[in-house]
């Protein structure tokens, strides 16, 4: 079986399913093997890009899911399923903020009935959901830069179904 002289890849045809390149007729090229000085639990590097595959993982929650839109549209992070995973788990995630954001407005409008108790207790709530937010984001960029997948509850399940895996 031949392999893609950029990517690695095994290839059937004339052009890589990967990344696309033209193989030539020539001798069957070896099995690629461990890259040297890769850290164990980290996945390999994306197509010769420089970006590693739990880089762009991590890279999809770092500006909700505007960051997660684009590497479901940029080539070649679009065709792997970890990335495009992370991708659709952090445009989830942010819409799921989103809503308790205007369940929460919602809620402080009722509130604000209640003079000074409605007044503190959507001030505690806001706190709440925006430290709980922080601490979100933060846990799922470090755990994803380290190479760990982590499945959150709802989301996670509808992130894997939209990923293909």
């Amino acid at each position: 079986m031949a392999f893609c002289q950029n990517c690695g890849s095994p290839v059937d045809g004339r052009f890589c399913q990967k990344c696309g390149a033209a193989v030539g007729g020539g001798a069957p090229n070896p099995a690629p093997g461990p890259t040297p000085g890769s850290a164990p639990g980290a996945y390999p590097p994306a197509a010769n890009v420089g970006i590693s595959d739990n880089v762009a993982g991590a890279l999809c929650y770092l500006v909700g899911f505007i960051t997660g839109i684009l590497f479901l549209v940029l080539a070649p992070y679009n065709q792997n399923r970890n990335v495009r995973f992370h991708a659709f788990q952090s445009i989830f995630l942010n819409v799921a903020w989103f809503v308790c954001w205007i369940v929460l407005t919602i809620v402080g409008i009722a509130l604000h009935v209640i003079p000074v108790l409605g007044t503190m207790l959507m001030i505690l709530l806001n706190f709440a959901l925006g430290i709980g937010s922080l601490i979100v984001w933060i846990y799922m960029m470090i755990k994803t830069y380290n190479g760990e997948r982590i499945v959150l509850p709802v989301i996670g399940s509808l992130a894997e179904q939209q990923a293909g895996n």
